[in-house]
């Protein structure tokens, strides 16, 4: 078990003060479970898995590992897309600070995020990836926010549909902190805002 204190010196972990929204063992579980869907459709073809950073880093990784297991070998590149600044707030705008490097002129995409609420950052990554001449792009994230949504955008595959909360943990941050936790948890349980 991996056991860490926050910046005031709060234990966060599984079987400390802080209770998960989503336990690592549902993670990894449901991790599992989208990688047998997606080996479904993706089987004997070819196809790049682009993660956005940085939040999607630790998804990614888990489930470019499990579609290994189930005999898949993708492309793997990364695009960073911010559209957070400082705090918990969206800015609404939507900058690349790191394209792909891979030529996906032609080839089958498939996105992998780790949190959609508005919409804005996945839509601005997938138009920018159909810009690019894909032949097709398609989206595996791993939280969905339905309730936030502003911009419409089809989502392929989903791991957990989410209420309205702020969260941290598993890749996702606030203000850089707490990407490290192996679960899910709200920024007031992690001791944040």
């Amino acid at each position: 078990m991996i056991s860490s204190k926050d910046s005031s010196g709060k234990n966060l972990s599984d079987s400390g003060s802080v209770i998960p929204l989503k336990t690592e063992l549902q993670i990894r579980y449901r991790i599992a479970e989208l990688a047998a869907l997606l080996a479904e459709e993706y089987r004997g073809r070819d196809f790049v898995v682009v993660g956005i950073l940085k939040g999607a880093f630790m998804f990614a990784a888990d489930l470019l590992r499990r579609l290994y297991d189930l005999e898949l070998y993708p492309d793997i590149d990364f695009i960073r897309a911010v559209s957070y600044g400082s705090g918990d707030k969206s800015s609404g705008e939507v900058r690349i600070e790191l394209d792909i490097s891979i030529d996906v002129k032609d080839k089958s995409v498939l996105i992998v995020d780790d949190i959609v609420d508005t919409g804005r950052t996945l839509q601005h990554v997938k138009e920018l990836i159909l810009s690019k001449g894909a032949a097709e792009v398609r989206v595996c994230v791993l939280l969905d926010k339905p309730s936030r949504r502003e911009v419409e955008c089809d989502l392929d595959w989903v791991g957990f549909e989410i209420p309205n909360l702020f969260v941290v943990g598993y890749g996702m941050d606030f203000d850089e902190k707490y990407r490290y936790l192996p679960f899910i948890t709200t920024i007031e349980q992690a001791g944040g805002n």
